[in-house]
Formats: structure tokens, C-alpha cells, sequence
């Protein structure tokens, strides 16, 4: 289906309710939930779930096999890796209905988390973050942290970019490819430049 605005798959489900950005794309056998807002320039490959009333922003990127359910915001430039995996309820039971306990899950701005990875729900993964494949995330992530494992541990920092900050003892970092400058103050980073 392509409109004015976005592409769908033939094989693609839309709900009613649902509103998608311009030049969206959506692929096969994938099922967009009513009322899901998906910003513009999002890219859902094969397979995809988004729940009712999950909030997508722009240009966000979702590879094959991943559900998104509700409860789950993604801010712009976000990266869901293969089949990583999103949680809503902590404590699930198939012979319980907590539709109306379903936990909130905040993705912020440019973050990625790689393939396979799960993330449970309640926890914030701060801006540009980078979570790495197979890892479980169990609690909030800091902005530009870098996280493996199970659970989930940080190993380091990344640039907007994706790349590794190495600090110097006055705390400062310069990612090599965008010559951007980064400040470590107390356990969290932040960008200096543009």
C-alpha cells in the first residue's frame, strides 16, 4: 500500500486509529496495533508488532522480529536490533489479566539496542546509549552508556556516534570521527560540542 505519505507492505496489517509519518516504511507480515503513532522516516522490517498505542518518533529504525508493546516510547533516532525483545508486565501469568498494570518503558533520543537484547519494563535507556546484543537490561541506563550481559552491566561510553570515549584525567573525550567533545562529571556524560 503506498499513500501520499508512507508505504505498506502488501502483507502488512494497519489498525484504525494509527497515525504514520511521512515516509514510513513498513514490510512484510508486520501488524501496526490501533492507535500507535509512528513518526516520520521510521523503518519496520518483516514482522513487526506494535501494540496499541505505542509512541514511535522520527526516523526510528526496527529490524525483523521485534514486538513493541505497549507501554513502550521511542524518541527520535532510536535502533531496535534484531528480535530484541521489549517487557510490559514484571510479574506475568497467563491466567491474570494486568492490561491495566502494564509498566512504562522510555527510549531516549538516538539510542540503540542490539540484537536479541531484552529490556525489561519500568527502565529508561538514556540518549544514545548503546545496549549490546543479548544483553538484559534491569534497570535505568545513563545516556551515552555502553551495556553488556546478562544482566546487563556498563563497560564504557559512546559517542553520539556509537563510538568508544576514552577520558582523559581532566574528564574530557573527543570522539575520532566527528571530533565531537564529551565531559565525564560525576559518573555521567554529557556532549560539549556540536
Amino acid at each position: 500500500m503506498l499513500t501520499d505519505n508512507f508505504f505498506a507492505h502488501e502483507t502488512a496489517v494497519i489498525d484504525k486509529g494509527c497515525s504514520i509519518g511521512k515516509d514510513t516504511k513498513i514490510w512484510h507480515f508486520s501488524h501496526i496495533m490501533s492507535n500507535s503513532v509512528l513518526g516520520e522516516k521510521c523503518n519496520l522490517g518483516q514482522n513487526v508488532v506494535v501494540s496499541p498505542n505505542v509512541i514511535l518518533g522520527n526516523n526510528v529504525k526496527v529490524q525483523n522480529n521485534v514486538s513493541i508493546y505497549t507501554g513502550v516510547i521511542c524518541e527520535d533516532d532510536v535502533f531496535l536490533g534484531p528480535s530484541m525483545v521489549f517487557t510490559n508486565i514484571l510479574n506475568p501469568r497467563s491466567a491474570i489479566i494486568r492490561r491495566d498494570d502494564y509498566v512504562k518503558t522510555l527510549v531516549e533520543k538516538g539510542a540503540s539496542i542490539g540484537a536479541n537484547a531484552t529490556i525489561i519494563c519500568g527502565n529508561k535507556i538514556g540518549e544514545y546509549a548503546l545496549i549490546g546484543a543479548g544483553a538484559v537490561v534491569t534497570k535505568d541506563v545513563k545516556p551515552y552508556a555502553l551495556l553488556v550481559g546478562n544482566p546487563a552491566k556498563q563497560i564504557g561510553w559512546v559517542s553520539q556516534y556509537g563510538h568508544g570515549l576514552d577520558f582523559n584525567d581532566s574528564g574530557i573525550a573527543i570522539c575520532k570521527e566527528s571530533l565531537q567533545e564529551y565531559q565525564l562529571s560525576n559518573n555521567f556524560v554529557k556532549k560539549l560540542s556540536k
